[in-house]
């Protein structure tokens, strides 16, 4: 599937648990806020594990990311289920056969808050 300039891609994930878990694992981000459960049994979700969402995008299509920005505006905790929105500002050829690609999101919880927003840039080979 070829992306195209001013379309919008949307999903949903639910953080769990487990997510934290193994993502503290590989990441050993250990902050006590991902380890010790709070009042409601919910752990923070880290910031990068966070991050995932938009990067789900250049994943599927191949994206070499060549810069990624990201403002981290509330917590997000396990049970969240998030709604990440990107949109394709530039999806062009460029004249090194390469597809030069630009967008930009924003995540938002169950709550209709957002929790984070960003750009990211880079190439498609």
């Amino acid at each position: 599937m070829t992306l195209k300039q001013g379309e919008i891609i949307t999903f949903k994930r639910t953080f769990t648990n487990e997510d934290v878990k193994r993502f503290t694992e590989l990441s050993a981000d250990e902050g006590v806020h991902h380890v010790t459960p709070d009042e409601q049994g919910r752990l923070v979700v880290q910031g990068l594990l966070t991050a995932t969402l938009p990067t789900k995008v250049g994943g599927d299509h191949d994206v070499l990311a060549r810069t990624m920005n990201f403002e981290f505006l509330r917590p997000v905790f396990t049970g969240d289920t998030i709604d990440c929105r990107v949109a394709i500002e530039q999806y062009e050829k460029t004249e090194k056969d390469r597809t030069a690609i630009r967008a930009s999101f924003e995540c938002i919880n169950q709550h209709g808050k957002p929790v984070m927003t960003g750009l990211f840039a880079g190439v498609i080979l």
